[in-house]
């Protein structure tokens, strides 16, 4: 969107209630009693359930999460509200109001998500009780809360995005669309790497879904490590997903345009996903540490309620990175050149096209991003670090092969992530996007999401030991079908 032209919407005036100003003072009273007993009841209701273990049920874990909803839906509206009813002061600004109505719809949605899943859990507990403790087990939990999480975000993207765009609709004729140069490859050697991306995506997915899948048939995986492991492997599916479908179909067609609310969708998920691996990445490390450092806790530190918390709070600060860097970046207005030196809508490679002042956006990427880079970095190293020592205290072989094996795969994954990462966003040479800078994106967005099942997984003795049991499972089942298939064929052969 062009700033420039923005001057009719760079802040807008809310009316606030129809109330009579010799009301205002009894209505703030009443809304500010209000929204205390909302936040103060719903945060004793949560702190009760994480200190209780008798409420350490199904039913609870999602009512935890609808109190969390509640606080956060009541705390978008209504201090800002109380706050125009009490100073006088009713304007908002542009990107405060795109903020508001992003999480107002985020957290509505997952509000009425969070009913669901808890209408089918009572469900579940009334018609089907004695299977309850199976189907209500961890992992439908917390697939049920992840679920409700990425369908609200999806949602409230998909109507936060045309709203930028249409308010600024007549200013962005020149960026109604963009053209992604893509792969700086020769033609000739195309259809080499259309075959060649092809099978990396393919293997990436068929892998990754591949690990997901043991994980949750296979008892014995459902622990902190595994569990972590299957979110990672459905983040790499994502990210995968988000880049290389296009860029494969650009190859094929040649036709390079993408049009600009997609491009600004591609942008916010390639770094929600992004930010999600790096979140993973550092929680898979203090399990490790845990597990090293201090086994005889293991089972205590790293409970379900722990794992979870996690893993939600990774989704929740990412979606808040990615939604920062989407809303400044759809306050700029672009060039009359809309083509991207990139195989996908990057941030950087947008930045470079814009024709606004982007200090504000290189600032919050330096700061912010780089915040979100070094801090789980900085985890990472440190509980190696103290993984490291604890292991050289003891001078057993065994010990230390085990502690090798152990972490050596989670290392190599960070080493390989963090480097080309680092490569592209921090330590280039400028912020031009050259074909090392491409090279390295497709290190991170491809190559790598790839690698992670045969590094993970594959060497592991665990998920050969299940996969060895679900082929085998496949194949008796092959079996006894095809002697149920013989069998009825020669029963129709006696009576014919």
């Amino acid at each position: 969107m062009r700033k420039e032209n923005q001057s009719s919407v760079s802040e807008f005036l809310l009316l606030g209630l129809p109330i009579r100003p010799e009301q205002q003072d009894m209505f703030f009273t009443l809304f500010l009693g209000m929204y205390l007993t909302t936040v103060l009841g719903n945060l004793l209701i949560i702190l009760l359930i994480r200190l209780d273990s008798c409420l350490h049920t199904p039913m609870y874990f999602l009512l935890s999460h609808l109190a969390f909803t509640d606080v956060s839906l009541s705390s978008i509206t209504v201090p800002k509200m109380l706050m125009d009813m009490h100073t006088k002061y009713k304007f908002i600004s542009y990107a405060g109001c795109i903020s508001q109505m992003y999480f107002f719809l985020f957290f509505t949605n997952l509000d009425s998500f969070l009913i669901a899943s808890m209408a089918y859990d009572r469900y579940v507990a009334i018609c089907h009780p004695l299977h309850y403790t199976t189907i209500m087990k961890e992992q439908m939990c917390a697939l049920l809360v992840a679920i409700s999480w990425i369908l609200s975000c999806a949602s409230s993207l998909s109507h936060t995005l045309p709203l930028t765009q249409f308010m600024g609709r007549e200013n962005q004729s020149s960026t109604s669309e963009f053209f992604l140069l893509g792969l700086p490859l020769p033609l000739e050697q195309q259809d080499i790497f259309f075959s060649l991306f092809l099978g990396m995506y393919l293997t990436t997915v068929l892998g990754n879904l591949l690990i997901i899948l043991l994980i949750r048939l296979d008892s014995r995986l459902h622990t902190p490590m595994y569990f972590f492991l299957s979110h990672l492997a459905f983040s790499d599916i994502s990210l995968s997903t988000i880049t290389v479908p296009k860029m494969l179909r650009n190859m094929q067609t040649h036709q390079q345009s993408i049009p600009y609310v997609g491009c600004i969708s591609q942008m916010y998920f390639f770094i929600v996903f992004d930010c999600l691996d790096n979140f993973l990445l550092a929680v898979m490390a203090y399990d490790r540490y845990v597990a090293v450092c201090q086994p005889l806790r293991y089972t205590t530190i790293m409970r379900q309620e722990l794992c979870i918390s996690l893993v939600a709070g990774s989704w929740f600060f990412c979606c808040i990175h990615g939604l920062l860097h989407t809303l400044l970046l759809a306050q700029l207005s672009f060039c009359a050149d809309s083509t991207i030196h990139h195989f996908f809508c990057d941030l950087t490679a947008l930045l470079k096209m814009s024709c606004s002042d982007i200090s504000l956006n290189e600032l919050v990427i330096f700061t912010e991003g780089g915040m979100l880079f070094i801090l789980p970095l900085s985890s990472i190293l440190s509980s190696y670090i103290h993984i490291g020592i604890t292991v050289l205290k003891v001078t057993s072989t065994k010990r230390l092969f085990k502690a090798f094996s152990t972490c050596g795969s989670h290392l190599f994954v960070v080493s390989l992530y963090y480097g080309t990462l680092a490569g592209v966003y921090f330590f280039s040479s400028s912020w031009d996007s050259n074909d090392k800078d491409i090279i390295a994106s497709v290190v991170y967005t491809a190559v790598t999401p790839m690698l992670n099942p045969f590094i993970y997984s594959l060497r592991n003795r665990d998920i050969k030991q299940a996969l060895k049991i679900s082929v085998n499972r496949v194949s008796f089942f092959k079996w006894q079908s095809l002697n149920l298939l013989h069998a009825a064929m020669s029963i129709v052969r006696y009576i014919s």
